[in-house]
């Protein structure tokens, strides 16, 4: 029987190369399987490009961007203007 390597991913993984990329970058092994199978089965462009959206923070109200400052534990947030809130959170 062969010995397999202690870094070898496995036959399951499609694209090793990625694999052990998203690994350096502290991906899980199953995050960093799912999606080097996912960039293999299609392209690595179209995987990059998929994903969710997000409204920009200017369409925040202030309220939803302190709730948001305080779920990151930004400092001073209480105080902050709405611009001063959206650079501490782009921080």
């Amino acid at each position: 029987m062969a010995e397999k390597k202690k870094d070898d991913p496995g036959p399951s993984v499609k694209d090793p190369e990625m694999y052990e990329s998203l690994r350096e970058d502290g991906a899980s092994k199953a995050k960093a399987a799912a999606i080097s199978n996912a960039a293999a089965n299609t392209s690595r462009e179209e995987v990059g490009s998929k994903g969710g959206s997000s409204g920009s923070y200017e369409d925040w109200t202030v309220d939803e961007l302190r709730e948001r400052a305080a779920e990151l534990d930004v400092e001073g947030r209480s105080d902050m203007t709405k611009d001063e809130l959206i650079t501490a959170l782009r921080e």
